[in-house]
């Protein structure tokens, strides 16, 4: 899938957490199936993640109806330790993620390549959205 001539599109949250606790909730599968979605009526069944440099990803996200379902998976490019997180999509989309922290509190900050089937502004929504479920799950975790 061809990427659009657009610059990248960005989101970002500050989670009210260690950034020892963002990474692994970010990163560890049976955290990722918690909360990689972004509504109530979706949901994550499966996670697995080789998080390494060459190491691959994939989560499933289906629709709580079992109407629909895919796969979001990909390659890994650039992983350094509670700090970034980059990779390849499928399409060969590139993705990034930062965590910075401060006063535990750690910004993570997402930056990735449209795709051409969705409008900038629904991409952008969505993913904030899953990013906000990502907040919320690791908030509310002890």
């Amino acid at each position: 899938m061809e990427t659009r001539n657009t610059p990248t599109i960005t989101v970002q949250s500050l989670i009210n957490a260690p950034t020892k606790k963002v990474w692994e909730f970010w990163t560890e599968p049976q955290h990722i199936t918690q909360w990689t979605f972004a509504s109530d009526d979706w949901h994550a069944p499966y996670a697995e993640n080789d998080l390494r440099i060459d190491g691959k990803f994939k989560t499933t996200m289906a629709a709580r109806d079992g109407s629909v379902s895919f796969d979001f998976e990909g390659i890994y490019t650039d992983v350094q330790t509670y700090k970034l997180i980059e990779y390849v999509l499928g399409d060969g989309r590139k993705v990034s993620i930062s965590f910075e922290s401060e006063d535990n509190v750690t910004k993570v900050t997402e930056t990735f390549d449209p795709e051409m089937e969705n409008s900038i502004e629904l991409q952008q929504s969505g993913w904030q959205a899953i990013l906000d479920n990502f907040k919320k799950y690791t908030e509310a975790a002890v």
